[in-house]
């Protein structure tokens, strides 16, 4: 443990379990109280109060994925459902639908990025590399 100003104390691993991960998702995954972004998907370069750098950070396509494959499941679930039940004009699907499937897809890719770039922390996460092998 070290310390970096007065009484605030960071370790190196403060996220224990996957609800803290969650739960630090939008904030620095080392000390919890630094902002991670400073735009709607943008990282910020690090972090103001412990200096965490946010460079190890890439949460690549993995957040887009999760969320297309739960959103596609709820809005053609429902679409489907729908149509069979009630069989509505196609004015109808589009009025219902597009609002849902801007609701299910931006609203938790922020935090599901934050939660990515936590778990990466979190395990250490690193790109991979060969070793014991000469050119």
């Amino acid at each position: 443990m070290r310390t970096l100003t007065g009484d605030m104390r960071v370790t190196e691993q403060t996220i224990q379990t996957l609800s803290g991960a969650a739960l630090a998702g939008l904030a620095c995954p080392r000390c919890g109280k630094g902002k991670l972004f400073q735009g709607f998907l943008t990282l910020r370069p690090g972090c103001d109060v412990c200096g965490l750098d946010y460079g190890f950070a890439d949460a690549g396509d993995g957040p887009a994925v999760f969320i297309m494959f739960f959103a596609g499941f709820v809005v053609v679930g429902a679409a489907l459902v729908t149509e069979i039940v009630y069989r509505p004009p196609y004015w109808v699907h589009a009025a219902l639908w597009l609002p849902l499937i801007l609701i299910v897809t931006l609203g938790p890719l922020r935090p599901m990025k934050g939660l990515l770039i936590a778990l990466q922390f979190h395990h250490k996460a690193a790109e991979g590399r060969l070793t014991g092998r000469e050119p």
